[in-house]
């Protein structure tokens, strides 16, 4: 290719996977649905973006550090405390069982209905046992099921991917040997490239664990560092062992979450951003190489092993791994719904195929283009269906509020019972001693530990925090917590207007939207309560009573809707509104 046709084609990559994401976006759908019929028409209209032909040799390894980058990021958001109990009995059944039994079943449907041979089939099915954080994340934030659903499904998705990873090219080296090795030494094979993968993540976390709590890097050098020793590992595992990086990368996010302030320390946007980044690329590229040609006489068999695992694979994993639990039986009917092939099966599929295609291996040309179908109608499937089907089986979390109130003076704790009244389910927090007394006199869930810990979720008993109010009197620290949590939550963060003129260091520059009319700066609203006034609530019929301030609506079906600077929400009849008194 010519150095103009490369630059067109990686610059065509960039511009799709972004206005893919974007247009995703705007539609309020999985990015997947968008990104790979995009990446595939592309790839059908022009050779420019085909990333074999742009990168060579070096497209398959640059994927496989790709997949790492984004499975660092995933084992970013495991909280160990979350790991317990029927949570992990479930989870490290859906690993092990679920890896065995899809394997295994995925191959045997697999030869008669795409014509494959045992070798290619057995590939195939090795490849489709993953799922993966980059399609169930985004359709987990869409669904917003059950607390314990979304860690079970979530855990599942960071742990199958690795040993996936290993899985296949465990088959690939048996298939490309010419004949199967002995049970015990595939056994031996599995268990030598596990530890190899956890080495390597012990060696990267401890890397890590010095470099953003040691050196207190800045967040450029911080997001460098990660990016850097990710990629180093993940490299090194690799030329000793295939796939291995994939282990030492999720174990290496695993242990800087779960250290003392490591995860806020390392999840910076940037870091997101990049990840966020490199999914669209890698989903662009990988699909690009799937050709129209590839697809004749395969679609529909894809789609019937597709309905396989879909509707008799999932549902006999999920029901196994929940035997014995404590699972509610909606909880176990979404399990056994939720199984969307992702980017660990793309990086899979375009890696070893050709080398089995290049070797005659009966049917190897049909594993990636199957793999791009199933993973195609998996995830469109349960893209469109998993949202009605949880509220169907009862697991969807309430759509009622459950925000976090930072602050403990009076008129902050008047706030804390009205909005208590208004039937939300309201947690506070506070520094000071006195403050806190006052917090649990008034009946008000406390939340415990260091603000931020709290506010992230990092607490089992903070999960499904709706949003963080930062009411302090300081305006700095508002500011500062403000910048620090957004994006950490699963809604919004607010904080208090600062008075005009204000001097603050950080207020200025702070994040977060700000709350209430101009003149209601935190001094006037502790004045006014002070002097009298009083955070009330009324059921509206009309409009809002005279004398009375508007602060908040809360909806019917539990929402809250503060008045910002930028924009008050508009009351409807059967609103309670949430008022400060004259």
């Amino acid at each position: 290719m010519t150095e103009d046709q490369v630059f067109l084609g990686l610059g065509l990559i960039v511009v799709l996977a972004v206005g893919s994401q974007v247009l995703a976006y705007r539609l309020r759908v999985p990015a997947l649905i968008v990104l790979l019929p995009v990446g595939f028409t592309a790839g059908a209209l022009t050779d420019d973006i085909d990333p074999e032909r742009l990168l060579g040799s070096t497209f398959s390894p640059l994927v496989s550090l790709a997949v790492a980058v984004i499975l660092y990021d995933a084992g970013l958001g495991l909280d160990l405390r979350s790991f317990r109990a029927h949570t992990r009995r479930v989870v490290v059944r859906l690993i092990w069982f679920g890896a065995l039994f899809t394997g295994a079943s995925a191959a045997l449907v697999a030869m008669p209905l795409l014509g494959m041979s045992h070798g290619a089939a057995v590939m195939l099915g090795a490849i489709l046992v993953v799922s993966g954080p980059t399609v169930v994340g985004p359709l987990l934030a869409f669904v917003r099921p059950t607390e314990r659903l979304r860690r079970i499904l979530v855990w599942e998705g960071s742990l199958i991917d690795p040993v996936g990873g290993i899985l296949g090219a465990l088959v690939f080296h048996t298939v490309t040997a010419g004949g199967p090795d002995g049970f015990g030494s595939r056994v031996g094979a599995f268990a030598v490239s596990t530890a190899v993968g956890v080495a390597g993540g012990l060696v990267g976390a401890a890397v890590l664990t010095v470099a953003l709590r040691t050196l207190r890097l800045g967040e450029v050098l911080a997001t460098t560092v990660q990016l850097a020793a990710v990629v180093g590992v993940a490299a090194a595992c690799d030329v000793v062992r295939d796939d291995t990086g994939l282990i030492a990368a999720v174990l290496m996010g695993l242990a800087v979450a779960n250290l003392p302030g490591g995860g806020a320390a390392a999840r910076r946007p940037f870091f997101e951003t990049l990840v966020n980044l490199v999914i669209g690329l890698l989903f662009i590229s990988i699909s690009a190489t799937v050709s129209p040609q590839s697809l004749r006489g395969v679609l529909l068999p894809a789609l019937g092993l597709a309905a396989f695992l879909v509707l008799v694979a999932r549902p006999l994993v999920a029901a196994v791994s929940a035997w014995g639990t404590d699972l509610k039986a909606g909880e176990r009917g979404f399990l056994g719904w939720m199984a969307p092939r992702g980017i660990v099966a793309a990086a899979t599929a375009s890696t070893f195929s050709a080398t089995l295609v290049e070797q005659g291996v009966g049917g190897a040309a049909k594993i990636l283009p199957a793999t791009f179908v199933v993973i195609v109608a998996t995830v469109t499937l349960y893209g469109l269906s998993a949202a009605p089907v949880a509220r169907r089986l009862g697991v969807v979390r309430s759509a009622r509020s459950r925000p976090l109130l930072v602050g403990g003076d009076p008129w902050v704790v008047d706030l804390g019972r009205a909005l208590r009244s208004a039937g939300l389910d309201v947690v506070m927090w506070a520094g000071r001693e006195t403050e806190r007394d006052s917090i649990r006199a008034a009946g008000i869930e406390l939340a415990p530990g260091e603000l931020f810990a709290a506010a992230t979720g990092e607490g089992a008993e903070l999960e499904g925090l709706t949003g963080v109010l930062l009411l302090t009197g300081e305006d700095d620290f508002n500011a500062l917590a403000a910048t620090h949590l957004e994006g950490s939550v699963e809604g919004t963060v607010h904080r208090l207007r600062p008075p005009a003129g204000s001097q603050g260091v950080i207020t200025p520059y702070g994040g977060g939207e700000v709350l209430f009319d101009p003149d209601l700066t935190g001094p006037e609203l502790a004045r006014r309560h002070a002097g009298g006034a009083r955070v009330v609530t009324y059921r509206l019929d009309g409009g809002v009573p005279a004398g009375h301030r508007l602060l908040f609506l809360v909806r019917g079906d539990g929402r809250l809707l503060p008045v910002t600077r930028t924009a008050g929400p508009a009351p409807r009849p059967g609103d309670i509104a949430v008022l400060l008194s004259a």
